[in-house]
């Protein structure tokens, strides 16, 4: 049963806290390093992914040096991507939600991240359309990937970015709240179309999103 009434306060506080909080700490996770320094090491198929991306290939070629520098068997598992994360995070437990993000990153799904699932989505998040982040961000939200978002996903998410920022315990109420704004059809789960739709209308959600268009 969904909570009558709206307050905005939930929507943008839910919005603000999961997308920039999502693009600000992969920023500083993913090591991005000054495109000018010497490049040792280069990934096979460089011209494949300057086509399945949004980088130039001084940029891939500076970002897969950053990721061997901490991967270099170049590949990371889930403990190695949840020990790399918890650095920057020691006032908090960042384990569940590098655990929801691992699995954002893990395209397909085997249990590792290559440097080529982590630069595609780097660059959906940083340099992709207001569709494709929001695609995005819904595939981190729908934990189970059935193509829906439940309560109960949200709450688990929310929950995991309060323990990893080491604060109090998401408002239950306000969530729902931005739920229920959702959910236009009242059927219980929030869809990729939904999700998007609402995300759009909300100034404080667009704004947050153009926020790390240009750091490298």
């Amino acid at each position: 049963v969904w909570i009558t009434g709206w307050e905005t306060e939930g929507l943008q506080t839910v919005g603000i806290v999961c997308l920039v909080i999502m693009f600000l700490k992969l920023m500083h996770l993913l090591g991005l390093i000054d495109i000018t320094e010497t490049v040792r090491h280069q990934p096979e198929g460089l011209e494949q992914l300057q086509a399945q991306t949004k980088f130039t290939r001084k940029e891939l070629q500076s970002l897969y040096r950053g990721f061997k520098n901490e991967c270099p068997s170049g590949l990371v598992d889930e403990e190695t991507f949840k020990s790399i994360y918890s650095q920057f995070f020691p006032q908090g437990d960042a384990t569940t939600y590098a655990h929801f993000l691992f699995n954002a990153f893990d395209i397909n799904r085997n249990g590792s991240i290559r440097f080529e699932d982590f630069v595609i989505g780097l660059s959906v998040l940083l340099r992709g359309s207001v569709t494709e982040k929001l695609n995005w961000a819904f595939n981190l939200y729908d934990i189970n990937k059935d193509g829906y978002i439940t309560k109960e996903e949200m709450l688990a998410i929310m929950t995991s970015i309060y323990d990893m920022m080491g604060t109090i315990d998401p408002n239950r109420t306000l969530l729902l709240l931005f739920l229920q704004k959702m959910d236009r059809n009242r059927d219980g789960v929030v869809t990729i179309e939904e999700f998007i739709e609402t995300c759009q209308k909300d100034e404080n959600i667009m704004s947050s999103m153009q926020l790390f268009e240009n750091v490298i």
